[in-house]
């Protein structure tokens, strides 16, 4: 498992970008954020690889990024909770990238270094105050059996709302499929990531 080999689709760059693309981010972003993605100066916001790979299906990516903007910008389950299951996400469907990016957000929300490295032991009792633990079983049990199981659900269902439930289901669905996305386009690492996944990979090969 390597970033060396060129991707199966390349990103869009910027200065390729139509008005199929730009609808796109407006439908997603206010219209001044969506104009500062296509800006060259110092105010423009850099392009990940995802998005420009995204906007190979402009149509597709202007709803999803509006649908995901919900789960990062206006979620209902805490920051912390969310990224701890987009990183076991991504470390049990070996997504480097998606591991690479949200190791950043991690830290963001608190989540400390020894945490990041404890997401490879799972559900580790030993490891996590109790609800975590409960909360990356429901994402292993999701990830292998597209289901989680009764008793998980019950002590979930003590601690979190409605609403929540919910969320908690679809940010280990899109981020699975995110995963299954980001690894068969072969997406290359963004510059800023690549010391991060460069020891995921190591860390993945074991």
């Amino acid at each position: 498992m390597s970033d060396s080999s060129p991707p199966r689709l390349a990103p869009i760059p910027r200065e390729e970008w139509g008005d199929d693309v730009r609808a796109a981010l407006s439908n997603a972003y206010s219209d001044e954020v969506a104009a500062r993605f296509f800006s060259t100066g110092p105010d423009a916001i850099p392009t990940p690889n995802a998005l420009g790979t995204l906007m190979h299906h402009p149509a597709l990516a202007g709803p999803f990024l509006t649908y995901n903007n919900v789960l990062l910008q206006t979620p209902t389950l805490d920051p912390r909770m969310r990224e701890l299951m987009i990183l076991r996400v991504a470390w049990r469907t070996r997504a480097i990238y998606e591991w690479a990016q949200h190791v950043r957000l991690a830290e963001r929300v608190g989540i400390t270094a020894d945490e990041i490295a404890a997401i490879a032991g799972g559900a580790d009792p030993d490891t996590w105050v109790p609800f975590e633990t409960d909360l990356l079983a429901a994402t292993d049990q999701l990830v292998d059996h597209y289901r989680i199981d009764d008793d998980t659900w019950r002590r979930l269902a003590e601690q979190l709302d409605e609403r929540q439930l919910v969320e908690l289901v679809f940010v280990v669905g899109t981020y699975t499929a995110l995963a299954m996305a980001f690894n068969t386009f072969g997406l290359q690492i963004d510059p800023e990531l690549r010391a991060t996944a460069a020891t995921a990979i190591s860390q993945f090969e074991e």
